[in-house]
């Protein structure tokens, strides 16, 4: 199997650095990877992810095991390390390929600068589906803002951006800040994209806010009944699930 090598460019995304380490990495991972295919279960997955992607049909438990062996021995990568291993994984087409650039980044983000910020931008919207681009948004993305917190621009670009997933992953970026929530951020975002057209964008609303309420929930249900008329009743449904509290009326029209 040929990976394109560093120096060259991610299709419509940031340059991907020469690395010597990442060549390594790709190497142990394209050898480990296609032994363990199961085509059977690779048409299960792709048929269940909506055709987004070819899969080799490796459950999980068999991908980590895997990719354990893959990373096994080898040096702690540097952000130009990350960069190119995530971008030349995201240039293969089997979904685990991404899946691997993915727990990656989180696992090595703390490495990371907001220089990241691009890279991971360019995995969310390329062959974008929820499986990749929640933890991307939970765990790279928000914790490059919140080592970086500069980097709230460009979240307040992605909210307003025309790419549903890059909505959804500014939506859920502080998914994991707990007390650290910039909570008249996260609410005025909300009420930016309340009404979004897109099933995972108002399902995004109701999640984070959702989240935010096992850290305040007076604070979410105060700002559910005050703007509850402006969220479409998924996004409420979604918020009150662990906390209780009046649920709209369902609507025959809009949303």
């Amino acid at each position: 199997m040929r990976v394109t090598g560093g120096g060259g460019t991610a299709a419509g995304g940031p340059p991907v650095p020469d690395s010597p380490l990442a060549d390594t990495v790709l190497e142990r991972l394209t050898a480990a990877y296609p032994p363990a295919a199961d085509p059977g279960r690779a048409v299960t997955m792709r048929a269940y992810m909506k055709d987004v992607a070819p899969f080799l049909g490796l459950t999980t438990p068999v991908r980590r095991a895997l990719s354990r062996t893959v990373t096994a021995g080898l040096p702690r990568p540097g952000e130009a390390d990350c960069a190119a291993v995530a971008l030349r994984c995201g240039q293969l087409p089997e979904r685990e390929y991404h899946y691997f650039a993915v727990d990656y980044a989180r696992r090595h983000v703390r490495h990371c600068s907001s220089g990241f910020l691009p890279v991971a931008r360019h995995l969310v919207t390329t062959v974008p589906w929820w499986d990749t681009v929640d933890p991307l948004a939970a765990h790279v993305v928000g914790a490059l803002v919140a080592a970086d917190p500069a980097l709230t621009a460009d979240m307040d670009d992605w909210i307003g951006d025309d790419d549903r997933w890059l909505v959804r992953a500014a939506l859920l970026h502080q998914l994991r800040y707990r007390e650290r929530t910039d909570t008249a951020r996260l609410f005025a975002y909300c009420l930016r994209r309340s009404g979004h057209p897109d099933f995972f964008v108002r399902k995004a609303i109701g999640w984070c806010l959702r989240e935010y309420a096992k850290t305040d929930p007076d604070a979410v249900r105060t700002f559910l009944a005050r703007e509850q008329g402006r969220l479409a009743p998924l996004s409420v449904r979604e918020a009150l699930k662990n906390i209780g509290g009046q649920r709209p009326a369902r609507r025959t029209t809009g949303r």
